[in-house]
C-alpha cells in the first residue's frame, strides 16, 4: 500500500471530524480541547459536518452534546435521519425560539435582548455541560447569538469565556457561523483555534481550511458533496505526497513487433499518451495492453469518460481481445465515468481507492478530452500532472488516451500541450496508400530507454491487432505530404 509523507511540527491528540477526506486535510483531525468555526452560506453543509463530529464522537462511547440555537431539535434529528445518522448516542440542547415566543408578544421596552436572554440561556448552557460533562460540542448557530448581543466588544468576550469555559471542562469545540454581509463572523474566525469554510458556486461545492493552530494542513481549495449518506470530502491530489517501493521493469503489449518498437515495452511507474484521430485504434491499443497485464495477474483499470462499457467489450469480443474473462476474475474492471458529474478531485479519489484498496497496477484514462469536461473550467495541467505524479510515485502503469482533431495535415502528438507530463508517447495515424487510408504506428518519446524511429504498418483484425514491418516512404507523413511508395520492406507494389 502507498506511503504517505508526512511533515513534522504538528502536536496534540487528535479529534476526527468523522469525514474521512477532511482528517486527512488536516493531517489527522482536530486537536482536541480547541475551538473551531465551521462557517458557510444557507446550505452548504454546516450541520452536517457538525453531525459528522458528534456522531463519531458517540460511536466511540464518548458523551457529545449538540446546542442548536436556531433549527428545533425534532428538524434536526428528522434530517439526521433521512441521511442516515443514528442520533441515539448524541444528546441535544434545545434553546431555540419555540411557537409560544411568538404567541407570548414579548417586547423588550426597558432591558434589551442580551440583558434579558443571556441570564436564562447561559444558566441553561452550563446546567447540561456539568450534567453531561461533553467531551464534544457542537454550537449551531453562532449567527443566533450575534443577533441577542449587539455590541461587539460584549459579544467577543461571551464567545471567548464560551469557548474556555467548555475547553477547561474537556471539551473539543465547533462553532457553526452563516458569515453574511448583515453578521460578520471576522472576529470568530480570529477568536477559534481554526476555521473551516464551506462554499457553494458555479464549480460545486468546495471545503477549504484556512486556519489550523498548532499543525500544519492542506490549504487548498477541495471538492466536497453533500448527500443520502451526509458530507464527503475528496482532498486536492497533492504531486509527490504519495510512494511505493517498486521495481522498474518492462511491461509487454503482447504483440511482438509492438514491444520490438519499444525495445521491451512500457516500463512500469511510467506514464503513455496514445495519441490519434477518431477511429485509429487508440482504446484498442490501450485494452491490448491492460488484457496482457490481467492477464499476468496485475489488478488493471481502464475508466471510460466517452465510450458505454458494453460497447466496448463487444468490440473487444470482435477484435479477439479477450477482456470478459479477466472481467470475471476480477483482475480487470472497465469503468464508466459520468465527467460531468465527477469533480477532478472526485475522480483521483476513485482512482486512489483502486491503487490503495485493490492494489491496482494498470491505469487507463480515455480520455484526456473527456477528463478535461469533469473540471468544470478549471485547470486542465496542474490537476492532471497531479494525478500522473501519484500514479507515478506509486509504481502504477498509467496510459493516457489522447484524441486529436485532424486526421491528415499538421503532425500535432497532444491538443492540450501536455506532453511534457508524461514519459512515452505512441502515435497513430492514417496514411494514403493506393487510394486507401491505412493506419501506422510510431513512437515519438521515450524517457526511460531508446526505441526504435521506424514507423510501422498498424492494423486491427478479427484475430487481434497486428504491427507489421517498417514503411518505405517517400516522407512528410507527419504533415500529412507523405505517399507511400513501397508498402512494406521486401513487398514491392
Amino acid at each position: 500500500m502507498p506511503r504517505k509523507r508526512t511533515k513534522r511540527g504538528t502536536f496534540g491528540t487528535r479529534v476526527s471530524t468523522g469525514i474521512a477526506g477532511l482528517d486527512e486535510i488536516l493531517r489527522g483531525g482536530l486537536i482536541e480541547r480547541r475551538t473551531y468555526l465551521v462557517r458557510g452560506g444557507p446550505g452548504t453543509g454546516k450541520s452536517t459536518l457538525g453531525l459528522h463530529f458528534l456522531v463519531a464522537g458517540a460511536v466511540k462511547g464518548e458523551k457529545v452534546l449538540f446546542i442548536t440555537m436556531g433549527e428545533p431539535e425534532t428538524e434536526v434529528r428528522k434530517n439526521a435521519q433521512s441521511m442516515g445518522f443514528d442520533l441515539s448516542g448524541v444528546d441535544f440542547l434545545d434553546v431555540a425560539p419555540t411557537s409560544e415566543f411568538f404567541a407570548e408578544g414579548r417586547t423588550y421596552d426597558i432591558f434589551s435582548p442580551a440583558e434579558v436572554e443571556r441570564g436564562p440561556l447561559t444558566e441553561k448552557i452550563t446546567g447540561e455541560v456539568e450534567k453531561l460533562k461533553p467531551t464534544r460540542v457542537f454550537v449551531d448557530s453562532m449567527t443566533q447569538f450575534r443577533y441577542l448581543i449587539a455590541d461587539a466588544f460584549q459579544f467577543r468576550r461571551q464567545i471567548l469565556s464560551l469557548g474556555r469555559y467548555l475547553i477547561e471542562r474537556g471539551a473539543t469545540v465547533l462553532f457553526s457561523s452563516e458569515g453574511s454581509t448583515e453578521a460578520p463572523d471576522d472576529d470568530l474566525q480570529f477568536l477559534c483555534d481554526g476555521v473551516i469554510n464551506l462554499e457553494l458556486g458555479p464549480e460545486g461545492r468546495i471545503i477549504s481550511v484556512i486556519k489550523f493552530r498548532g499543525s500544519g494542513f492542506q490549504g487548498d481549495y477541495n471538492s466536497m458533496r453533500l448527500g443520502d449518506k451526509g458530507m464527503e470530502v475528496f482532498p486536492r491530489l497533492i504531486s509527490g505526497q504519495y510512494y511505493r517501493e517498486f521495481v522498474v521493469e518492462p511491461l509487454s503489449f503482447g504483440v511482438s513487433e509492438l514491444d520490438k518498437l519499444l525495445y521491451g515495452g512500457l516500463e512500469r511507474g511510467t506514464v503513455t499518451i496514445i495519441s490519434g484521430p477518431a477511429g485509429v485504434g487508440k482504446t484498442s491499443l490501450g485494452l491490448q495492453f491492460l488484457k496482457e497485464a490481467a492477464g499476468r495477474g496485475e489488478r488493471s483499470v481502464l475508466y471510460s469518460f466517452e465510450e458505454g462499457r458494453d460497447t466496448m467489450l463487444r468490440r473487444c469480443d470482435g477484435i479477439n481481445i479477450r477482456v470478459r474473462p479477466l472481467i470475471e476474475k476480477g483482475t480487470l474492471s472497465v469503468i464508466e465515468v459520468e465527467p460531468l458529474y465527477y469533480t477532478p478531485d472526485e475522480f483521483a479519489q476513485l482512482v486512489r481507492r483502486e491503487v490503495e484498496k485493490r492494489n491496482a497496477r494498470i491505469i487507463m484514462i480515455d480520455s484526456v478530452s473527456g477528463y478535461q469536461l469533469s473540471l468544470h473550467g478549471r485547470e486542465l495541467v496542474s490537476h492532471l500532472h497531479a494525478l500522473c505524479q501519484y500514479l507515478k510515485n506509486t509504481g502504477v502503469t498509467a496510459l493516457l488516451v489522447n484524441e486529436v482533431e485532424s486526421i491528415t495535415g499538421e503532425f500535432r502528438a497532444t491538443e492540450f500541450g501536455i506532453s511534457h507530463l508524461v514519459d512515452n508517447i505512441i502515435f497513430l495515424r492514417y496514411v494514403e496508400a493506393e487510394g486507401q487510408l491505412r493506419r501506422t504506428i510510431g513512437v515519438l518519446k521515450k524517457r526511460t530507454s531508446d526505441f526504435d524511429k521506424t514507423l510501422r504498418e498498424f492494423d486491427i483484425t478479427s484475430r487481434g491487432i497486428k504491427v507489421g514491418e517498417k514503411f518505405t516512404l517517400l516522407g512528410g507523413i507527419l504533415g500529412g505530404m507523405g505517399y507511400i511508395r513501397s508498402l512494406l520492406v521486401g513487398r514491392g507494389r
